[in-house]
């Protein structure tokens, strides 16, 4: 045998090496099959990401156009609504006022001065109280989020609970039992419960606090971050922590209920469907630990469902919490989006607009990064 035929253990003469193939082409020259997000590229989780910013600045800007639209095509006079009837029989003073709000110009001219001041941060002065909306709302807000956050937060820790539980025990009696109260939770009308709950429980049994954020007479802790249960414990007033954990305790339960169905009923049906798929049969067949397949192999399949119900869920807590607010006093966006709404307060309404519209687009963007994180195929598709 000759010195040539003998393989080369070398290992920069392999045909293959780290995952990279050598193919023959025209006239004998190996050309190298990167993988993807390899060599050079930038990652697939990274242009995923890009692309989906890009997207929630074109919608931003989408949202800015159908609140300005839709605000103004709502029937009412902004003049009748906030000058008396003895200014409004002059004319002098009704053109001053339109001219004073930019409502003598035309709609499109309207909407780029509104977009202006939005890109600067700038979204008008409110016409009932006289301050400027971002300040409006960065007051209502925080007690908004603390609200609705704690709500999902229960609605999912519950609701995922309750699920997988379903799941697990199906067609057994806890099995039925937690579809009965799923059923009932997303049939019961969130405002009817809020009203039978305040006064069931606060006005006839008095074993809840009122209205409010805290009770009567406390003062308010150091503002941090806006959330009273949060800047309250930062300051060490445990007195008004227990007070606001108590005021926060009964509406967002009464948020959470709608929730805690619906999840319960996404997870139980996700889970059955991950379960019935071959890999965890597979799992079973090796003999692993059911808590390592539910775990490892079943919630995580079964988590992309489930967290597309829970960000959607949180966005419609948060523009939906206008009832609630108005039965449990709670000075949040609800409650200022309804004053401004009856009150004809145009710049108010678009900020509401803006607020919710960008919070939908906050959630729609964490729910795609954690699609990343938990199904790698998000990436390289």
């Amino acid at each position: 045998m000759s010195p040539t035929s003998v393989p080369s253990k070398d290992p920069e003469a392999t045909p293959e090496r780290d995952g990279a193939k050598v193919a023959s082409g025209p006239g004998g020259a190996g050309t190298t099959a990167r993988r993807p997000g390899r060599g050079g590229g930038p990652n697939p989780l990274v242009r995923f990401l890009v692309r989906r910013v890009l997207t929630a600045l074109l919608l931003a800007v989408g949202i800015t156009l159908v609140t300005f639209v839709l605000t103004n095509l709502v029937p009412g006079d902004p003049v009748a609504a906030n000058l008396g009837q003895r200014a409004l029989g002059d004319p002098a003073i009704v053109a001053q006022w339109r001219a004073d709000h930019g409502l003598d110009k035309p709609l499109p001219q309207q909407y780029l001065l509104h977009l202006q001041g939005v890109l600067q941060g700038d979204l008008g002065t409110s016409q009932q109280s006289h301050r400027p909306v971002l300040d409006d709302l960065a007051e209502a807000v925080p007690a908004t989020l603390e609200l609705a956050g704690t709500a999902i937060l229960i609605s999912l820790v519950a609701g995922v609970a309750f699920g997988v539980i379903a799941a697990l025990r199906r067609d057994r009696l806890s099995d039925h039992v937690l579809r009965v109260l799923s059923l009932v939770g997303i049939s019961v009308p969130t405002f009817w419960l809020a009203l039978t709950t305040f006064y069931i429980f606060f006005y006839r049994l008095q074993i809840t606090p009122g209205s409010g954020r805290i009770d009567p007479g406390m003062t308010a802790p150091p503002h941090v971050t806006g959330l009273y249960t949060v800047d309250a414990a930062l300051a060490g007033q445990w007195d008004v922590f227990s007070s606001a954990i108590g005021h926060l305790a009964t509406p967002a339960l009464v948020l959470a209920l709608y929730t805690i169905g619906l999840l319960t009923r996404f997870t139980r049906s996700a889970v059955l469907e991950v379960m019935g798929q071959d890999y965890v049969r597979a799992a079973r067949a090796k003999g692993l630990p059911g808590r390592v397949i539910l775990f490892r192999y079943v919630l995580r399949s079964a988590l992309v469902p489930i967290i597309t119900v829970a960000g959607l869920a949180f966005g419609s807590l948060l523009s939906g919490t206008v009832l609630v607010e108005a039965i449990f006093a709670w000075p949040g966006v609800g409650q200022y989006a309804y004053k401004s709404a009856t009150g004809l307060d145009l710049p108010a309404v678009m900020g509401v607009g803006l607020v919710i519209g960008a919070v939908y687009l906050v959630i729609n963007l964490i729910v795609d990064v954690l699609y990343g994180v938990i199904d790698p195929r998000v990436r390289l598709t």
